[in-house]
């Protein structure tokens, strides 16, 4: 690979003494740079494979406290203070992965490692990120699965971090919604977004599918934003074409039923399955981690039925105790499909965390390493960014429905009996309202305390308070 500048290289603007004194690599050495990735002017120095790793590994040992610290994180030790590149640059990189799904942490990874050693560079980087978190994460789903099924005091922490997860979920609804209500063309709040997520909500809840919400939607809001005179016209067009199918189907056959609002992508959780899984669902994630939560909680626990929505939240729980994107809960759904699939072979439990793992992280990867210029151009056409503006709009909308489930299904457990026991009715009222309590208390929490150490203290505490209040 060349490494003598050309039309498309990224172009370097620091000294070679520069370099060579913070590097001690020169300059002509500076990163492999093959393709359109870096129009804008940047500092990266070229460092060597193990140098990069180490760097964000160090970035994923330390990324507590979800996606807004984990990007202040990043920001501060290679913006502000290595300099890689402008802050000005910075906000124009992480507007383009705001709008793109994946975890914009790992993404922001890719892409500085891009910057420093090209495709492979941000493979490295992005790894590296990541690979703190799902180590422990694996660790974790190995614990839970083998050794804390029949282990009373572990039952009595889940019965309680139920609740606070499904809070967590509910209040990302909100967080998420600040941020995609917002039109991306004009920077104002739009209420066709706004009532595209109803409409969402609403289809979520009559069980018709997710994909022809977000399909319908985004192609509305594109049509809707089209220069074109004849724009609001296909936008309720669109509308009224789906909304007549919708009629039709219903009058003839009846309400769709829960199964009808997925794929079909992971009905058993075989390897392969299990990877399909990960794919789409790291393909769907816009606006973060809690946008998946609905499609694999879909595809696991309402078509394929090989985890229950129990261990779903138990798995989300460990995900917000972790350095890590909470994607990272994948690696544990992924765990336990291989482990009880395969006949509870643990062996097959961790390849299955792996498959999932990959898949879930693929497309973000691919953002940066295809070519991050292409995408950044992509999404800044008026069409495109108006569909995704759609699309966005209405996975709040479903995920509010995803919520609403998740917070019936924490209560419903509460007040349940241990596997193989029974309880009597005084103390599943009691176990109900402690709950319940549980939830509202999270709730309080999360919208009057923002540090990034939040969630994991309220998962924690909530674990301890499990041991008081369920055992």
């Amino acid at each position: 690979m060349s490494n003598e500048p050309s039309s498309h290289t990224l172009v370097p603007v620091q000294t070679e003494e520069f370099i060579t004194a913070t590097t001690g690599t020169p300059q002509n050495q500076q990163a492999d740079s093959d393709d359109n990735n870096g129009k804008e002017k940047h500092n990266a120095p070229f460092l060597s494979l193990w140098e990069l790793f180490v760097l964000f590994l160090g970035f994923g040992l330390n990324a507590w406290g979800g996606a807004v610290a984990q990007i202040a994180l990043i920001q501060e030790a290679i913006v502000k203070e290595r300099k890689w590149i402008t802050p000005a640059t910075f906000k124009k990189v992480y507007a383009v992965y705001q709008v793109l799904p994946g975890p914009e942490a790992a993404e922001l990874c890719c892409y500085f490692g891009y910057l420093s050693r090209g495709r492979v560079g941000a493979l490295v980087a992005g790894i590296a990120f990541i690979l703190p978190g799902f180590l422990a994460m694996l660790f974790l789903s190995y614990i839970y699965v083998v050794f804390g099924l029949t282990n009373k005091y572990f039952l009595a922490s889940f019965k309680a971090l139920q609740p606070i997860v499904a809070a967590m979920v509910l209040r990302a609804v909100h967080k998420i919604a600040e941020e995609t209500m917002v039109n991306h063309a004009t920077g104002l709040f739009d209420r066709k977004i706004l009532a595209f997520a109803i409409l969402a909500g609403l289809n979520t809840a009559l069980n018709i599918n997710f994909f022809i919400s977000l399909a319908v939607f985004g192609l509305a809001t594109s049509a809707f934003g089209s220069a074109s005179k004849y724009g609001p016209a296909a936008g309720w067009s669109i509308l009224i074409v789906a909304y007549a199918s919708a009629i039709t189907y219903i009058a003839l056959l009846g309400l769709p039923s829960e199964t009808a609002l997925g794929l079909g992508v992971s009905k058993t959780a075989d390897l392969g399955h299990l990877s399909a899984l990960g794919l789409v669902a790291g393909a769907l994630s816009f606006g973060g981690a809690y946008t998946s939560f609905p499609f694999v909680l879909q595809e696991a626990v309402v078509i394929g039925g090989w985890i229950t929505q129990k261990v779903f939240l138990d798995g989300v729980a460990l995900a917000n105790v972790l350095p890590a994107p909470t994607v990272i809960f994948s690696t544990f759904v992924g765990f336990w499909g291989g482990y009880h699939y395969y006949g509870e072979s643990v062996g097959h439990g961790f390849a299955g965390a792996i498959v999932t793992t990959i898949g879930m992280f693929i497309p973000c990867f691919s953002f940066t390493i295809i070519g991050h210029n292409f995408f950044d151009s992509l999404v800044h056409k008026k069409s495109i960014a108006s569909f995704l503006d759609g699309v966005s709009g209405s996975v709040v909308g479903i995920i509010a429905v995803t919520a609403v489930k998740l917070f019936h299904s924490a209560i419903e457990s509460a007040a349940s009996p241990p596997p193989g026991g029974s309880i009597d009715s005084q103390t599943a009222s009691v176990n109900a309202v402690s709950s319940l309590m549980l939830y509202f208390l999270t709730l309080a929490v999360l919208y009057n305390f923002k540090d990034k150490t939040t969630n994991a203290l309220v998962v924690i505490v909530g674990a301890i308070t499990g041991q008081f209040l369920f055992l």
